[in-house]
């Protein structure tokens, strides 16, 4: 993707007169690709001077460094934290166990010993705090600001992100086990309480990861947000709040992934389609108040130090993009707990772009830029479609019961997976250039708490314009538990949705690593069936192992054999059980059929060849060629394929691992 630096047609003109002779006749549009959402990425694109900055993070202003605390032990999340501050985060995310991101962990601590532990040594007025405690997200609050009492703050000077998101629950679990009412009811009491203790905080979290994570594309993430955003506007509303309050209530959350120029569209996209929906209801021009954390879809098990990439060009993108704060979570966390090293790489990873890279010093680095400003406005207007088809179906909460964004991410996602499978959409390390000996990075040993106290229930009063916050602040002050105000609420009949999973794009392959990784390496073997001269098989012997090893196969052989009498001792000395035949088309036109016949008389259970077989394939399949592997086939099916014919689905099976 190249810009002109000149408006003149010529030097357009010229460009492509360039490309054509590169092109050797083929059409220019080999050189335009889309994005999952359908949208063009053209190769040359003019520069416009006539788009200012858009509004969002000031010139010189920094973002915020906000590091993800997640560690079940109150003490180990503590001195975890604390270096974390000492080492450059301007803020701390306090995921909860409850929380719909915790993943299997999250802060276990639920009353006000266990936070006093947590936050010992913070000084809570300089940093900024963001409470993500899924359901008990309101509670927490209430808990942090007790602690902040007791210690003798003043809760106005405190800088508080409260996500209250219920229906980040409600797409997490599928169940919702309060009525909308009595969460309006809620909302009123929440910011009450806010107002009365002098906090300005943004209580309510439009959550762009429920989508992301689940395989939702740029467009669907930034709509569905939107519709969330829209959803609190209204519940706050309904509840009594000033008009002109409501753009102050709701922040943004959203996912930066390694697509650098996607994510710092989505970013500025987001801050359009949120001044347009202002517009629309006619609340005050309030810049959206923009947080965004890198992709947990994105992230490896496999060769995770790969991870550290994928998080700089999303940190990258989410600072040039506009965004208040951003989190990068660290290299190793698809793994476990990250320990303290991969915790500082993930701060350094932002302190760098900051205060060596100096990203900041410009308000809207991509304004101007045609490529930029062509993917934001595409991006925008795409999210805005369907934002308006989720409102004609009676806004979020009606179009989750009747399935329409369940359905589209659904769609996504599978067109994602068959890229995945055929390595259209490579993901370095794990599909493609693995690393099957790699040794394993250190995670810190936890397991997450799940077993709580018996629960003692709580007279709590009725939502109003604080007093329910408020009593459940005095009775956390006593020793209540989050679980006590949570189970002292009163039932009402749940609303159900249909949900989707979560989960990681590299998954599929990591699986299959997995199930090789547990049995002897000469069991996970394809020997490599390389014949003819060196130099007419090295690329293609290249290519075949890297696609095996992606499935975590042992790949014997590969060497240069005099003869094919020697290429069938060679295998049979290897003592694997399937063969792939390697070399060029030439060599394939007279040896192939041959060296097929030797293998299989030599024992090969299964033979495969690299390469697409032409007018061979008939004969071939006589001589014994089950599979044919090329560029574009579905690689994840044909693994999937030898891992059965070598036994290793049962093999990983009586390891306790799964290949399901």
């Amino acid at each position: 993707m190249a810009e002109l630096q000149s408006d003149g047609a010529a030097d357009e003109s010229r460009w492509f007169e360039a490309v054509d002779r590169a092109l050797k006749g083929a059409p220019r549009d080999r050189l335009t690709s889309h994005t999952e959402d359908g949208l063009a990425v053209a190769p040359l694109y003019q520069r416009r001077k006539d788009v200012p900055p858009q509004q969002g993070r000031a010139a010189g202003q920094p973002w915020r460094i906000i590091q993800r605390v997640d560690h079940p032990d109150v003490a180990v999340a503590n001195e975890l934290l604390l270096a974390d501050l000492e080492g450059g985060a301007d803020g701390l995310d306090l995921v909860l166990a409850s929380s719909s991101h915790a993943r299997g962990f999250g802060i276990a601590g639920q009353d006000i010993g266990a936070f006093d532990r947590l936050l010992e040594g913070v000084m809570l007025d300089l940093i900024e705090v963001r409470l993500d405690g899924g359901y008990e997200t309101s509670s927490a609050l209430a808990l942090l600001i007790a602690h902040a009492e007791r210690r003798g703050y003043d809760p106005a000077s405190l800088h508080v992100i409260s996500n209250s998101d219920y229906i980040g629950k409600l797409v997490h679990t599928g169940v919702l086990r309060s009525g909308i009412d009595m969460l309006q009811r809620r909302m009123l009491d929440l910011v009450g309480f806010c107002r009365n203790r002098g906090l300005t905080a943004s209580i309510l979290n439009a959550d762009g990861r429920l989508w992301h994570d689940r395989g939702a594309t740029q467009a669907q993430e930034l709509a569905f947000t939107l519709a969330a955003a829209v959803t609190y506007f209204r519940d706050l509303e309904a509840a009594g709040i000033d008009y002109a309050d409501l753009p102050g209530l709701v922040g943004l959350t959203l996912v930066a992934d390694a697509d650098q120029f996607g994510t710092i569209a989505k970013a500025r996209a987001a801050r359009r389609l949120w001044a347009a929906v202002l517009h629309a209801a006619g609340l005050p021009d309030v810049a959206a108040r923009l947080h965004m954390e890198t992709s947990w879809r994105m992230m490896s098990r496999a060769d995770p130090y790969v991870n550290m990439l994928r998080a700089s060009v999303a940190a990258f993108a989410a600072g040039v993009g506009g965004a208040d704060s951003v989190t990068v979570l660290p290299f190793t966390q698809a793994l476990g707990l990250p320990d303290a090293f991969a915790r500082r790489v993930a701060r350094n990873t932002q302190a760098i772009l900051i205060e060596e890279s100096n990203l900041h010093r410009v308000a809207d680095p991509g304004a101007g830029s045609g490529a930029v400003e062509a993917r934001t406005e595409e991006l925008a207007a795409a999210a805005w479609s369907l934002f308006r088809t989720v409102e004609a179906e009676g806004g979020l909460i009606a179009a989750l019961k009747s399935g329409l964004p369940q359905r589209a991410i659904g769609e996504a996602r599978a067109a994602r997976d068959k890229r995945i499978a055929t390595r259209r959409m490579p993901i370095t390390g794990v599909s493609t250039f693995p690393n099957i000996t790699e040794a394993p990075v250190r995670v810190l040993a936890a397991e997450a708490d799940d077993v709580f106290p018996a629960f003692r229930h709580i007279d709590l009063p009725v939502p109003g314009q604080g007093e329910l916050l408020g009593a459940v602040t005095e009775a956390l002050k006593q020793g209540a538990s989050l679980i006590d105000i949570t189970a002292s609420r009163p039932p009402v009949e749940p609303l159900r949705i249909a949900t989707l999973p979560v989960y990681r794009i590299a998954e599929p392959y990591e699986k299959l690593r997995d199930a090789a990784a547990v049995v002897d390496p000469r069991q996970a073997a394809v020997f490599l069936a390389t014949f003819g001269p060196v130099a007419q098989f090295t690329a293609r012997a290249t290519w075949t192992r890297n696609v095996l090893e992606a499935g975590g196969l042992r790949t014997p052989g590969g060497e240069e054999v005099e003869d094919i009498q020697a290429l069938a001792e060679a295998f049979t000395a290897s003592g694997a059980r399937i063969a792939c035949l390697v070399s060029s088309d030439r060599i394939y036109a007279d040896s192939a059929i041959s060296a097929a016949e030797a293998l299989k008389s030599a024992g090969a259970e299964t033979l495969l060849l690299a390469g697409k077989p032409g007018e061979l394939e008939a004969d071939l399949r006589a001589a014994g060629v089950t599979t044919f592997l090329y560029e574009g086939c579905d690689i994840l099916d044909l693994l999937k394929d030898i891992h059965a014919r070598l036994g290793l689905g049962l093999a990983a099976a009586e390891a306790g691992e799964s290949l399901s």
